[in-house]
């Protein structure tokens, strides 16, 4: 896409695309229903899931998945340009222009990158996530392990340097934006993925 807009117009896309409150919008327009009054207080999935149900929060997921799998493909064709693409998709998901410049965690608008840029990888970091989850029920935790092996499967699989300092920097992002959901997990008091109208933690 930069062969035909100014790489900067593009840019500011992805980050705006990023930027999409797939969460709010969803539970509004749909279930009249502001996810961010309830639960963890999040726009993501999990708390969709939590708040809403399956029902919204799989639309929710794969919204957020095609925010970070967009923001890549506007910044294309090159490598180089398109992991920025990545970046900034996410950069929009945690510090959305559309609410003052909060978010969400960027887990899934990450996986969109991963997808996009190395399937295998993705696919291999969804694995050891859900299994965490299913085992634990806790999300956050299944969200820190998948993206600490991110850098390191890019390493295994003998990834350009480049592909590797972008997985340790998305990797980054959204264990830095999980902070507080590792005190919680260190304390013993994070909150399981279940059903709940009530509640303030993830």
């Amino acid at each position: 896409m930069t062969d035909v807009f100014s790489p900067w117009l593009t840019a500011v896309l992805a980050y705006v695309v990023g930027s999409i409150p797939s969460g709010l919008l969803i539970g509004k327009l749909f279930f009249n229903t502001d996810v961010r009054l309830y639960g963890s207080k999040n726009i993501g999935a999990t708390n969709t899931y939590r708040v809403l149900g399956l029902k919204a929060a799989l639309p929710v997921f794969l919204c957020d998945v095609a925010k970070g799998m967009i923001g890549v493909w506007l910044m294309g064709p090159a490598p180089e340009t398109m992991r920025i693409g990545g970046i900034l998709a996410m950069v929009g998901h945690n510090w959305s222009l559309f609410l003052g410049f909060k978010g969400g965690r960027g887990v899934a608008t990450g996986l969109g990158v991963l997808i996009f840029l190395v399937p295998t990888v993705s696919a291999m970091c969804f694995a050891v996530w859900a299994i965490i989850v299913y085992f634990t029920k806790l999300v956050s935790l299944g969200s820190i392990v998948a993206a600490a092996l991110v850098p390191i499967l890019m390493w295994a699989f003998n990834a350009p340097l480049w592909y590797i300092v972008f997985g340790a920097v998305a990797a980054l992002f959204v264990i830095v934006r999980h902070r507080e959901n590792i005190v919680r997990l260190l304390q013993g008091k994070e909150l399981k993925v279940v059903r709940t109208k009530s509640g303030d933690t993830k």
